[in-house]
């Protein structure tokens, strides 16, 4: 028994090696399953972060007003936003942004049918293309009240109490491209009407549509129209004959031209700023009232991060009856300490016809943009 016991030991002792090795792949294998896992589980989360973006901005300041010899003074943060876009596929995309100091803005998808950039689809809320100001976002935009007055009324940011505040959105569908090299740039909408988060008052819905032109570097042509029929939540002692329910024609029209120099570069941590101007006039009619207004706006890097702003912009509500146009006149400064963050510094002086609730007065605004 002894000598069978040490023939068994002494056999199975030739096949230790063979054991040993066997365990060693064993682990190795398990080990290797274990990093492959690991590897595919950060290859996911890199492909997910990849797809996801987010920006935001916040912009507050100081007001100073002597309206009516009353003078008042102010510190004030108006905007909050975040916003996060996630790329789906190479051809679909969606968008929302929110608005800390207000409401939910923006929430739309975005699909490429063409292989190039000449037809893609847009459907939800969002802003519209009418006007040149009115699709740009306002860490962009010159003036610390963003948008002129025409722009402010006639593309629904807010101050038409008609329309309600909507910081000129829409809910709707839209197709959009570019064509001929990007030569030409279009845009066709059917929206509801009603703006922002507010279901449609009224079985109509508007029609927009815009066209750009850039017959060379740094140049834009821009036309855009707008008709449709609005639902009033609100009364305008310029336009009395429209009460609260109604529904009443609601037609646009702008036409408009940028041009911007070759981009001057500041420095490492700043963004490259070209000098700008741009012009606008604007039309509308609301029931049998008519609007008109339009602006000038310039931008000119002097030194290293400085700025200079002036611009000058009317705005007649009723056209057919005196008094109710407001012309303002604006010069500044501004400073970007880094990328998209700037300090802002301007003066207005505001001219107002004699049915303006407010003789002329002064404005000084001074406000600091950061953004991400």
């Amino acid at each position: 028994m002894k000598q069978k016991t040490c023939k068994w030991r002494s056999r199975l002792c030739r096949f230790a090696p063979l054991r040993t090795l066997a365990v060693m792949l064993a682990v190795f294998s398990s080990v290797a399953a274990m990093g492959q896992q690991k590897d595919s589980e950060i290859d996911w989360k890199k492909d997910f972060t990849s797809r996801i973006t987010l920006n935001g901005y916040a912009q507050g300041g100081w007001s100073y007003q002597d309206i009516n010899g009353k003078k008042t003074n102010a510190y004030n943060l108006k905007r909050t936003l975040l916003w996060a876009k996630a790329r789906i596929t190479d051809r679909w995309s969606f968008m929302f942004m929110h608005d800390f100091s207000s409401v939910v803005q923006e929430y739309y998808t975005d699909y490429r049918i063409s292989n190039d950039k000449s037809l893609n689809v847009r459907l939800g809320q969002f802003k519209h293309s009418y006007t040149m100001e009115n699709p740009m976002s306002p860490t962009q935009l010159e003036l610390i009240d963003v948008y002129s007055q025409a722009v402010l009324y006639l593309a629904g940011e807010g101050p038409d109490p008609l329309n309600g505040v909507n910081y000129g959105r829409d809910m709707g569908l839209e197709v959009y491209g570019d064509l001929a090299k990007g030569l030409l740039h279009y845009e066709v909408a059917l929206m509801s009407g009603q703006g922002i988060n507010r279901k449609d008052q009224n079985n109509q819905k508007d029609v927009l549509a815009k066209l750009e032109v850039k017959p060379f570097d740094g140049l834009r042509l821009v036309a855009s129209g707008y008709l449709g029929t609005g639902c009033a939540v609100g009364t305008a002692k310029w336009n009395p004959d429209i009460h609260v329910g109604d529904n009443y024609k609601r037609n646009r029209y702008s036409v408009g031209a940028e041009y911007k120099t070759q981009a001057y570069s500041p420095g490492q941590y700043k963004e490259a700023r070209p000098a700008s101007i741009r012009a606008e006039w604007l039309g509308g009619e609301d029931g049998e009232v008519g609007s008109r207004g339009g602006y000038v706006t310039t931008c000119i890097p002097v030194v290293d991060a400085l700025d200079i702003v002036a611009s000058g912009e009317t705005y007649d509500r009723n056209t057919k009856v005196d008094g109710w146009d407001q012309t303002n006149l604006t010069l500044g400064l501004q400073y970007w300490f880094y990328k998209k963050c700037r300090l802002q510094l301007q003066y207005t002086r505001c001219l107002c016809g004699e049915n303006i609730s407010s003789k002329d007065y002064n404005w000084l605004q001074a406000q600091v943009q950061v953004a991400f």
